[in-house]
């Protein structure tokens, strides 16, 4: 249990730690947390402990908002850890509303990226008080000086108030474990930093003495609790057993009796029976609470200001599958059970939208990007749905009777090698070269405007043509009017003409025409790709072809046909290489390519009502 402090505020800090992607953010928080004796001296805890999500550590990024707490000299540091790619940034824009102040983690190589200046700024417009971490000191490359008037460089353009310009900088290897005050101090340990969170970061301000008032900014399952809602207690004090209010975005209130109360230490919660203005908390026993309801006290049910999150950019849709190995693999096949977990994600996932379409069986969804569609695909895809999702596109406006669209800041670390082949690819999609650094190594920094729509696609070509030695992110910045077309790379489709099984004569057959994505044994149906063409049209093929047999002996009728490796793809890959006219099949075990129209004859009869403008 924490320590009793006779005066909880002045003895809290709450700090958010925002960053761009892989600047070190989850590492620091690791650091802090195995510096701060939370865990047994025996204990295994590994690395990147906050990651705690099985997608998460695959993919190696931050993807959900989550709460930790360390004790130092008797205060208490709620740590908010917030993902650092642009697409989960809802995320941030959520949780920065539980913080005082905020860590801001910048690689000591890279010095502030895109995503950098997107956290810095809405930090700063919260009025969230900053320290600047330059991260990976280690780096054989590091730069800190120059990064670090860098950053000055920053705050200067995006400070709305001179206090801002007035923060300290500190300097870390969150791996090695240590922090320094100044470069050239002899590293030991991350007390340097927990003295700068102590000095800098002013305590939560907040009247302990009027009604409950708290804004939940997260939410929590747990299977004996409940759902439990998570927020900063802006106003008084709530117990256990006190009657509350629950008001939602529309202004609905409904009342409830709080169960239990929970503070966060470490990487548990910790019940207590009750807490004060400026506490970071979990509560239990308001049954269907949603992201941004206020939850007040029964005699004073004042609701607090919504939290303010930017809108989704791309939409693809969602559908119930109806190829003809539906419902082989899936759990959850039905349009009711898609529609309820679509409905049940928009509580916790606030950059999203979902819409009916004319369709029962067919929803569009909204998100920030590729890549936060994607996640919600694959986590409800190991959860057990099976259903079929359409090729991303971007979300256009009319603004004064003209078309806009999203437009997006580019960001891309490359090999010099490198350069050529993607510079010639962005042209084509309508990119403007903005900035272009080289770091003196053979690395440069390459920033250009797309709009999204040429992003689209993009990720898997970027891939190919760094051979994985890259790092690529994007930001949304705004919308402008609508100018000429993406001009597509794609070639055509090669697409299954029978069902059955694929065996190697016919994959043969199909290789020789383009690359294959399955391999002998593989059951397919018509209308499935099994590869790409080699050409700009869909060729269908039969993959189940076997050789006919006769009465002669060949000469070669002994050596065997080798088959080139089939192409395995991705979610995200698949997500990029689809054209409209096609969708992916989702389901727990497989994720296969397929067009729209399944047959041959309907695919052909809708390509003539087409081209006649019928």
């Amino acid at each position: 249990m924490w320590k009793l402090i006779k005066d909880m505020t002045q003895n809290i800090r709450n700090i958010a730690i925002i960053a761009h992607v892989d600047h070190g953010k989850t590492s620091l928080v690791d650091a802090m947390l195995k510096q701060s004796h939370i865990f047994r001296a025996n204990q295994r805890v590994g690395h990147l402990i906050m990651d705690s999500n099985e997608l998460e550590r695959e993919k190696g990024i931050t993807i959900l908002s989550k709460n930790t707490a360390i004790i130092y000299k008797d205060v208490k540091i709620n740590i908010i850890d917030t993902p650092g790619h642009a697409d989960f940034s809802g995320e941030v824009e959520r949780v920065l509303n539980m913080a005082d102040g905020c860590l801001l983690v910048i690689d000591a190589v890279d010095g502030p990226m895109l995503q950098t200046r997107f956290v810095l700024r809405h930090a700063l417009e919260k009025k969230l008080k900053p320290i600047v971490v330059i991260n990976k000191l280690d780096r054989p490359a590091a730069r800190p000086e120059e990064v670090s008037h860098m950053v000055q460089d920053l705050f200067l353009e995006l400070a709305s108030d001179v206090d801002q310009l007035d923060f300290p900088i500190l300097y870390t290897t969150a791996k090695g474990g240590y922090a320094l005050a100044h470069l050239g101090d002899e590293p030991e340990s991350m007390k340097p930093l927990f003295e700068a969170i102590l000095n800098h970061i002013p305590p939560p301000h907040g009247d302990t003495e009027g009604g409950f008032q708290l804004l939940v900014t997260a939410l929590n399952y747990d299977n004996h609790l409940g759902q439990i809602a998570v927020g900063r207690v802006s106003r008084g004090r709530v117990s256990t057993g006190d009657e509350v209010v629950r008001i939602t975005r529309d202004d609905e209130a409904t009342f409830h009796r709080v169960s239990k109360l929970f503070v966060f230490e470490g990487l548990s919660r910790n019940e207590v029976e009750s807490v004060e203005a400026g506490e970071i908390i979990a509560l239990v026993g308001l049954g269907q609470v949603a992201i941004s309801d206020t939850i007040a006290a029964a005699d004073q049910p004042e609701a607090l200001p919504n939290i303010d999150i930017g809108e989704p950019t791309v939409q693809m849709t969602f559908g119930v599958s109806n190829s003809a190995f539906a419902g082989q693999d899936g759990r959850y096949v039905t349009s009711r059970q898609l529609r309820a977990r679509l409905m049940a994600e928009l509580q916790t996932n606030v950059s999203l939208r979902v819409h009916e379409t004319d369709s029962p069986d067919v929803f569009s969804v909204s998100g920030r990007g590729e890549l936060h569609l994607a996640i919600l695909i694959e986590t409800m895809r190991r959860e057990g749905y099976e259903f079929q999702v359409s090729r991303p596109k971007a979300i256009f406006k009319v603004i004064d009777g003209r078309v806009h669209e999203p437009y997006e800041l580019l960001g891309m670390n490359v090999a010099e090698e490198a350069i050529g082949v993607l510079t010639e690819e962005l042209a084509s999609r309508m990119a403007k070269m903005t900035n272009m650094h080289s770091d003196g190594q053979g690395h440069v920094l390459l920033e250009f405007k797309i709009p999204t729509r040429g992003l689209i696609g993009f990720n898997s070509f970027f891939l190919k043509s760094t051979r994985g030695d890259g790092q690529m992110n994007s930001i949304f910045t705004g919308y402008e009017r609508m100018s000429g077309e993406v001009k597509s790379t794609r070639t055509g489709s090669l697409v299954a003409a029978e069902a059955g099984t694929a065996v190697t004569y016919g994959l043969n057959n199909a290789q020789q025409r383009g690359f294959t994505f399955i391999e002998p044994g593989t059951p397919v149906y018509e209308g499935m790709i099994v590869g790409v063409h080699s050409r700009d049209k869909d060729l269908d093929v039969n993959v189940c072809k076997t050789k006919k047999q006769t009465n002669v002996r060949s000469s070669t009728a002994d050596i065997a046909v080798k088959l080139t490796p089939p192409i395995k793809m991705s979610l995200e890959d698949a997500l990029d290489f689809i054209a409209e006219d096609e969708m992916i099949e989702v389901t727990p075990k497989n994720i296969r390519l397929r067009k729209s129209i399944l047959l041959s004859d309907d695919r052909y009869k809708h390509a003539r009502d087409r081209a006649k403008g019928r």
